[in-house]
């Protein structure tokens, strides 16, 4: 380790569950995050300043005004840019830490994409909104032996638990189905910057003793805390459940595509609507939306606005359509503007 790295992790080093070789075990790893919005950037910045060699960050979205109470990765030129969250999350990691290596994704996970965007990681982090991708991660991991750690923050609630293949229990052993009726989540029942915090903090402490190899410290609860009402709740998960259709039968179904649509709603008032294969020209489209509406592009989005619609499109044909929750209105929208 050079004289500037000892330097920089000098207090980390001291600390005796690391030292200098749990350090360079660091510098060597690599991570997964999958998702960079409120507790995926927390992640990502924990985990870069603790000198995480090599981070995969993977998000569908852009940066927006009202992620920043809460996203600490970005900032309002973020937003006015709408940059994508692993674009802008490298762009921060690479001014305090220019060592670690960031592979951006700008993609939706998905089981068409997720061996490739998912391959040669040691460890999974969840950053994600939704369960339909944490089961879809939760299968991928079983599948393939990778442990991963589930993380959630809403309201002023965190959770978070240690997903190790082959010896805990995983998420489908806990939750062996998506909950039922309304779920909360950040648009409905808001969000405390705390509870995020507490999310992220627990979840990279757990993913720095997997990566420095003290997998006797690793917790084997699902652990919750109520940062308002203090309080805390932990529940086993030290041992598969018998029966676990995951884990146990080797049933892979999110991980086929099963129970997963073609069109998602991801909050906001908005629909996703996934087209793969298809490259935008987004200089040519943009020249065909400006008599309809204000459009403006970079290199990795496209914004087009038409009151009441917004729509943001990826150059990957993969579009977000804001001021609409109906998926037929999307996709009417989405064949009218950019085809069928």
């Amino acid at each position: 380790m050079g004289l500037e790295l000892k330097e920089r992790y000098s207090r980390q080093v001291l600390f005796a569950g690391i030292g200098e070789h749990g350090q360079q075990r660091l510098g060597r790893a690599h991570a997964t995050i999958v998702g960079c919005g409120a507790t995926g950037s927390a992640l990502a910045s924990l985990l870069a300043r603790a000198g995480v060699g090599t981070l995969r960050i993977i998000d569908r979205d852009f940066v927006e005004p009202s992620n920043l109470q809460r996203q600490t990765l970005f900032d309002e030129a973020d937003a006015a840019e709408s940059l994508p969250k692993p674009v802008a999350a490298a762009k921060k990691i690479a001014a305090f830490n220019c060592e670690i290596v960031v592979e951006p994704e700008v993609a939706d996970l998905v089981p068409e994409n997720i061996d490739r965007l998912l391959a040669g990681t040691q460890l999974l982090l969840d950053g994600t909104d939704n369960f339909e991708t944490r089961y879809l991660l939760n299968d991928w991991a079983v599948k393939n032996s990778v442990p991963w750690i589930y993380s959630a923050a809403v309201g002023s609630y965190a959770a978070t638990m240690n997903v190790v293949p082959g010896h805990t229990a995983c998420l489908a052993c806990l939750f062996p189905d998506p909950p039922g009726g309304t779920v909360e989540t950040c648009e409905t029942a808001g969000i405390l910057n705390t509870a995020v915090n507490m999310a992220a903090s627990v979840a990279a402490t757990e993913a720095v003793k997997f990566l420095v190899g003290a997998n006797a410290q690793l917790r084997q609860t699902l652990l919750s805390f109520n940062v308002w009402s203090n309080e805390r709740a932990e529940i086993a998960a030290a041992t598969p459940r018998s029966g676990c259709r995951v884990c146990q039968m080797q049933q892979f179904i999110h991980l086929a595509g099963e129970r997963r649509p073609h069109i998602t709603l991801c909050g906001r008032n908005s629909v996703q609507i996934h087209e793969r294969n298809r490259p935008i020209d987004f200089p040519s489209i943009s020249e065909r939306l400006k008599p309809h509406g204000t459009v403006r592009h970079n290199q990795f989005v496209l914004k087009f606005q038409r009151e009441p619609y917004e729509m943001t499109l990826f150059p990957d044909g993969r579009a977000i359509f804001k001021g609409t929750d109906d998926p037929a209105v999307a996709r009417s929208l989405y064949a009218k503007y950019v085809g069928n």
